[in-house]
């Protein structure tokens, strides 16, 4: 019996082992968040537990079915989960904060490490650049340590290392310390950390990836699992005779609180690589184009929702001839309609997006050419540019050209600069020009920038071919999810629909067994509006999930929500037309 017990007990003890450490993970994110223990059990414990037994008591007390009980109990239980685990997701998304951007402060540590400035003053301009969030954070308080508490560097580099809820900051800073203690150059400590760096980045880059591709199976399995139950809330009342559209909306609730929770996850859990950049105090051409398409399909679309109002009401002689039509329609086609025009602004910011991503491209190349060019001629950027500009570095040259003509008028080596990156509207391209020009006003030496950043922007732009893979498997998922929950909740209201009519053209409620079937529960139209905005409001979290993955333009979003809108209406409708016809025929 022992023996048996023993052959068991390694999975088991393995299982405990994993629990205990997650539940370690949990108590040490309470103290690491930065809310006080006893306000944030007061203000968010307290209420959870609250709701928790509320939706118990509710449930067992209130005179409601079995169907509408069951989902009001799975809610409670998933906002005291969530209640009790929010800490561990704060700190983990701070954790995520610190190492996002950590390959490109070290990059940027490194550029202002070859240049003639002090090394705290690195620290202390690192600090300045609030792009970098909490690493700014951090950079700040490790110049504090130093000006104001009159320690060394290495020691204040040390007490942040220890501080800090990002391991792999923490390691970098614990290295740099032990190195500078040593008596070692902080330049030639950075420029041998930086392979190690973006091998790191990689490895935390391909990890959220697949940590990503985790979830997208534990959310096909999630939506699918949500999927049957609302099917069992249309189909079940007309066995038991339960409300349905009371027992429908319960489970829709569920339905929305659970795809909320894994938009929030995939949110925390996405790589922070942005595409795009604006610069907030000047508007680009291409700015100017997205917004006013924006404001044109907003516009668009709210006139559609009027004339649907018109209808709705049948004011005026426009609103009932829309409502005769309106009256044959479908509700998913009435829905989905109005919401088209969203696609034009994501049409148009996907137009730009590709060339971005060609800039991007193009860009390793440019900089390491004027780098090398700038050393070999010890001239001035715009005497390199002349030559430079005669290059084809595709839809980069323009930008190029426009670069070369500001530095010609005596436009400042800042401004135009400025505009440079501001026109390129890339994320990417910002921050590396950024670094080169501030190097190169510091002292540093051109061929060493422009190689440092070249590699560098050439492994992110790998990393970015395989979240875009990555990107594409998702789209493809949550499309075929869309579709495939939009037939499967039709097609059961459909055969809902067919008995309940067949139960009153047969009159079956004279006989003993008409009793077997409750056609009178279901209120038809309002369920099918039920079901519309579950379509609805699965488009607008497929969309922002599909946005977070892929690191693209918030205009994005409106395309593939239209296209989700459209998918799921679509289903709908076809469902019901190819339901009706078998029956019929």
């Amino acid at each position: 019996m022992s023996e048996t017990r023993s052959d068991v007990d390694p999975g088991l003890k393995a299982q405990r082992q994993q629990f205990r450490e997650f539940a370690s993970s949990v108590l040490d994110a309470y103290e690491q968040m930065p809310m006080d223990n006893r306000r944030y059990t007061l203000t968010v414990l307290v209420p959870t537990v609250v709701l928790f037994l509320l939706s118990v008591g509710g449930a067992v007390v209130l005179p409601i079915p079995l169907l509408v009980r069951i989902p009001i109990v799975l809610l409670g239980s998933l906002i005291l989960l969530a209640g009790v685990l929010y800490p561990r997701l704060l700190v983990e998304e701070q954790r995520r904060g610190l190492e996002n951007q950590l390959h490109l402060l070290i990059t940027h540590l490194t550029v202002l490490s070859t240049t003639n400035i002090d090394r705290v003053a690195v620290f202390r301009q690192l600090g300045r650049e609030e792009e970098y969030g909490e690493l700014a954070v951090e950079m700040r308080r490790i110049t504090e340590l130093v000006d104001t508490w009159n320690q060394s560097l290495d020691d204040a580099l040390q007490r942040r290392a220890r501080a800090v809820p990002s391991r792999q900051l923490g390691d970098f800073l614990d290295r740099l310390a032990y190195s500078l203690n040593a008596g070692q150059a902080l330049d030639d400590f950075l420029l041998g950390e930086q392979r190690t760096m973006i091998e790191k980045y990689v490895t935390v880059y391909e990890g959220a990836l697949g940590n990503l591709e985790v979830m997208k199976d534990l959310y096909l399995s999630m939506i699918l699992s949500m999927t049957f139950a609302i099917i069992n809330a249309i189909v079940l009342p007309i066995l038991t005779g339960t409300d349905a559209t009371m027992t429908i909306a319960a489970v829709i609730v569920l339905f929305v609180f659970v795809q909320l929770g894994f938009y929030y996850v995939i949110k925390t859990m996405s790589p922070y690589d942005p595409l795009w950049y604006q610069q907030p105090e000047y508007r680009t051409k291409i700015d100017r184009q997205i917004d006013i398409a924006l404001y044109g399909a907003v516009s668009l679309s709210l006139v559609f929702v009027g004339i649907l109002g018109l209808g709705l009401m049948g004011w005026t002689e426009i609103g009932q001839a829309v409502q005769r039509v309106m009256l044959d329609a479908p509700v998913p086609l009435l829905i989905a309609t109005p919401l088209t025009p969203l696609a034009i602004p994501g049409l148009v910011a996907r137009h730009h997006e590709n060339h971005i991503k060609e800039r991007d491209e193009e860009y390793p190349g440019f900089i390491r050419a004027l780098g090398a060019s700038e050393s070999a001629k010890q001239s001035t950027t715009r005497a390199v540019l002349e030559t430079l500009r005669e290059k084809d570095f595709g839809v980069l040259s323009r930008e190029i050209d426009r670069l070369y003509v500001r530095l010609n008028m005596r436009v400042g080596p800042d401004r135009s600069w400025f505009f440079f990156t501001a026109e390129t509207s890339s994320y990417l391209i910002q921050k590396f020009s950024e670094m080169y020009l501030i190097g190169r006003q510091m002292g540093g030496t051109p061929k060493q920038l422009g190689e440092l950043i070249s590699d560098n922007m050439n492994e992110v732009l790998k990393l970015r071919r395989q979240r875009q893979q990555a990107t594409v498997t998702l789209i493809g998922v949550l499309y075929g999810i869309t579709a495939s929950a939009s037939f499967a909740f039709f097609i059961g209201l459909e055969v809902v629909e067919i008995l309940a009519t067949f139960s009153s053209s047969m009159n079956l409620a004279q006989f003993e067994f008409g009793q077997l079937i409750y056609a009178g529960v279901y209120d038809i139209p309002v369920i099918e509006y039920l079901l519309s905005l579950i379509i609805l409001f699965n488009g607008v979290l497929s969309a922002l999930m599909i946005r977070m993955v892929d690191g693209g333009h918030k205009a994005n979003a409106y395309l593939h929500f239209v296209v989700l809108v459209w998918i799921g209406c679509g289903s709908a409708v076809l469902t019901s037309w190819l339901a009706g016809g078998l029956i019929s025929v």
